[in-house]
């Protein structure tokens, strides 16, 4: 996979295309604002428990960086991006966005991966500092109600949507009696009670702590306790140590998975011959989609093939509405960036793509002061006040053959009515 750069430690490594494009954009613009150059932070889990995910997700951020910077960057100007490891700890990622901040003047951030993390970041760094936070990957509904000062957006559909599409996954196979694991952290708690909320059978619920355990048998016998035959997994990482650990004791042998399970790691950890034919849910996009279809085209071509773990279109998408913000504030100051998010990227305007040809128009649409409406590659990001999207698509998946595969997808409106 080619790469700009790879960050695996908590070092910061600034990501910069410059190009010949961007200096022959320059020559033909006006003077661009005073100011340094648009940066913007990376906030992600390259060490911790949601590892498996940030590679996949700075592939998203490197071909954003690589389409705004081929258009000529913004005000005229190289964008660079500036990463930082957040370990699986919303300490860690408190202490690495300041860094970010005081170390590097980055104007926003994307990021970080989990909902723990990001709330403790939107209360402790970026709202006080009014710094705009996007996060590709937080659903907890919890998030919704931050104390965040407008400055907190999300390009992924909350788990107020997700709950209740895994209530109705689960009652669509049969299952009347089932048992969930889940993490004790805002992701798992706001999961578990929006999909308990919304589940008409019988549940037998066991937490385990967020911070790691060597093992889960005593969990995993708890949640067997109420004599439920499958198994609803709500983790990270560690969802190989507890499912394997199932397998091992035959505790459970059949498995409802979540977003935070969709990664190859774990086919390749627990064995794909034990997680045939299981299924789980997980936001998603739209293949019909024109903005959808132009960035799997930008992907494939630079990479191969389509990644296969979720939340690296939310990281595209959030990299570019922060840039289309900045472009059209005619600033790199945060609180203009935050009032520019919710025109960007919502009606009314025209609407913009992903991809090269996209972003490019709509860069130049926001220099002229137009009203523009970017629709992401994975959602439209038509943002209510809360920085939530109000529409979009979550994807029922299932495991075949030792892979991934899509079963169904299925949008929703929170404008018009209960998600599906």
């Amino acid at each position: 996979m080619s790469r700009v750069g790879t960050v695996h430690t908590r070092f910061a490594l600034v990501l910069v295309v410059t190009l010949g494009l961007v200096a022959a954009a320059c020559g033909d613009q006006d003077d661009p604002p005073p100011g340094a150059p648009l940066t913007i932070g990376y906030l992600a889990d390259f060490s911790g428990s949601f590892a498996d995910h940030a590679p996949a997700g700075q592939a998203g951020v490197e071909l954003a960086l690589k389409h705004i910077n081929e258009a000529g960057g913004v005000h005229g100007r190289v964008v660079s991006v500036v990463t930082g490891d957040t370990g699986g700890d919303p300490l860690q990622a408190v202490a690495e966005a300041r860094r970010l901040l005081e170390a590097e003047g980055v104007h926003a951030i994307v990021g970080p991966p989990t909902s723990a993390a990001t709330l403790a970041l939107v209360e402790r760094v970026t709202a006080p500092n009014h710094i705009p936070q996007i996060s590709p990957s937080a659903t907890a509904p919890a998030l919704t109600t931050a104390a965040d000062g407008g400055y907190l957006f999300r390009t992924i559909g909350s788990d107020a949507v997700q709950g209740i599409v895994l209530a109705q996954l689960v009652e669509r196979e049969g299952h009347r009696n089932v048992a969930v694991i889940y993490r004790d952290d805002a992701w798992g708690r706001g999961l578990l009670e929006v999909f308990a909320a919304h589940y008409g059978g019988s549940l037998t619920t066991v937490s385990y702590s967020a911070g790691g355990q060597s093992s889960y048998l005593e969990e995993l016998r708890q949640a067997a306790s109420g004599g439920a035959d499958v198994l609803v997994a709500m983790g990270f990482a560690e969802s190989a140590v507890f499912l394997g650990e199932s397998i091992e004791h035959g505790i459970f042998t059949r498995f409802i998975l979540t977003d935070g399970n969709k990664s190859e790691e774990l086919i390749a950890q627990v064995g794909a011959e034990h997680l045939e034919g299981a299924v789980g849910t997980v936001p998603g996009s739209d293949p019909d989609n024109a903005s959808t279809r132009a960035w799997d085209a930008a992907y494939a071509a630079e990479h191969g093939a389509l990644p296969s773990q979720p939340f690296v279109r939310e990281a595209y998408d959030a990299v570019i509405a922060i840039a289309l913000a900045a472009e059209a504030a005619g600033s790199t100051d945060g609180a203009a960036i935050r009032d520019q998010l919710l025109r960007v990227a919502g009606p009314p305007g025209d609407v913009y793509i992903a991809g090269a040809s996209g972003v490019r128009n709509a860069l130049a649409a926001a220099r002229e002061g137009d009203d523009i409406n970017y629709e992401g590659a994975a959602t439209p990001i038509d943002w209510n006040e809360a920085g939530d999207v109000t529409s979009g698509f979550m994807e029922i998946f299932g495991i075949r053959d030792g892979r991934f595969v899509t079963i169904e997808i299925l949008p929703f409106d929170l404008n018009e009515t209960e998600p599906p």
